[in-house]
């Protein structure tokens, strides 16, 4: 069992139940999933980018990512249905909280003039957050990248309210920028 999650069951639940006053364990909020995704724009015109945006996803995350495509055609963009446009995983279970423990304890330390996270939710609890380099994981090669490359990491939790949601992740140690 992850460290992270051994915490969330042996001492994050029992606080949360307290300060939100739940009558029953289940109403604690949880993770559900993470979703890594990275948005190739650039795809249309070097098709070898998406074969390293799939590298560097599987390195991250351990597990295989799927090629989005376009949904429709927009001219303006030069799009048409069906190219593909992004790649994106999903993680759920031991893979999204090993995944978690080494984005907070390892990668957002590594940031460069890191002071936190934005504590910006979705108004259900969920939390969503960009990054500017896949530099900051350790597992990727700085030899072995074609180019610096951003993406966007979702939370998606349990939780009913932000307030909620923000104590869970500050509780299982998630870096928020203080104002």
């Amino acid at each position: 069992m992850p460290e992270l999650k051994k915490r969330y069951q042996d001492e994050i639940v029992p606080v949360l139940m307290k300060e939100f006053e739940y009558g029953n364990v289940m109403q604690v909020p949880r993770i559900r999933k993470v979703v890594l995704n990275i948005g190739m724009g650039e795809a249309m015109d070097n098709p070898k980018s998406m074969e390293n945006a799939v590298r560097d996803l599987k390195t991250v995350t351990g597990q295989a990512p799927v090629v989005t495509k376009a949904r429709k055609s927009v001219a303006a963009f030069k799009l048409r249905e069906g190219r593909p446009i992004g790649v994106k995983v999903t993680l759920r279970g031991e893979r999204m909280w090993a995944f978690l423990d080494r984005l907070m304890n390892v990668a957002l330390p590594r940031t460069r003039d890191f002071r936190g996270v934005p504590d910006k939710f979705d108004g259900h609890g969920n939390y969503t957050l960009g990054i500017r380099e896949q530099l900051i994981f350790p597992e990727i090669d700085y030899d072995m990248i074609d180019r610096i490359r951003g993406f966007e990491i979702s939370i998606n939790t349990t939780a009913q309210t932000d307030e909620e949601g923000r104590r869970l992740l500050e509780l299982l140690g998630m870096p928020f920028h203080r104002s």
